[in-house]
């Protein structure tokens, strides 16, 4: 009966294979150029899925993952340990479920035997695509509105609301502008 556990691609470190009979081996059990070759392979498997580690965001998830049609997100799952049912099932009412952590095996560590894929308290969940879209066109409806709505009271003050003047001119004025923002540096 084969036990071994299947290779996986990603980034976790992989299986050790069998032992190869071919060069002679030192006290410490393992050669040199052996050792070296392996590590300069494993060191490329983990540039090319995770380059050099800084600044890589923990929670992204490679759109080619991604099921046709679906949304993927992680949501929230524990605070401070603790779960929230009720977040969960207002995510459940808008759509969202787990995605099962075997669709995915290569997001958990080898020999993970939960069922959802979770990460720093939160979890993968996934909806249909086109609920995720018809979501953010509300919610940026509904920003706009908000916008609107502040920029109707402000300049359709009645006089006298606003006591303090700019030489006879109200000190309320909208401008508009997008430029891009500066990131500080830590």
């Amino acid at each position: 009966m084969n036990t071994e556990v299947p290779r996986r691609t990603g980034p976790h470190a992989p299986l050790p294979n069998a032992p190869e009979a071919a060069a002679p081996v030192p006290a410490n059990g393992i050669a040199a150029e052996d050792s070296r070759a392996r590590a300069a392979k494993r060191t490329a498997e983990l540039f090319e899925h995770i380059g050099t580690g800084d600044g890589t965001d923990k929670f992204a998830i490679d759109p080619k993952i991604i099921p046709d049609g679906w949304s993927y997100e992680f949501k929230r799952f524990t605070v401070l340990g603790q779960e929230d049912p009720s977040y969960q099932v207002s995510l459940a009412d808008s759509g969202w479920e787990a995605v099962p952590a075997k669709r995915h095996p290569e997001l958990m560590p080898i020999g993970y035997q939960g069922a959802t894929i979770l990460r720093d308290g939160q979890i993968l969940m996934e909806r249909p695509l086109a609920i995720t879209e018809k979501r953010k066109q509300k919610d940026y409806q509904n920003a706009r509105e908000q916008v609107r709505a502040k920029e109707e009271q402000l300049t359709g003050a009645a006089p006298g609301e606003f006591e303090r003047r700019n030489k006879g001119d109200s000190l309320v004025k909208i401008n508009k502008s997008y430029e891009p923002m500066a990131i500080p540096k830590e």
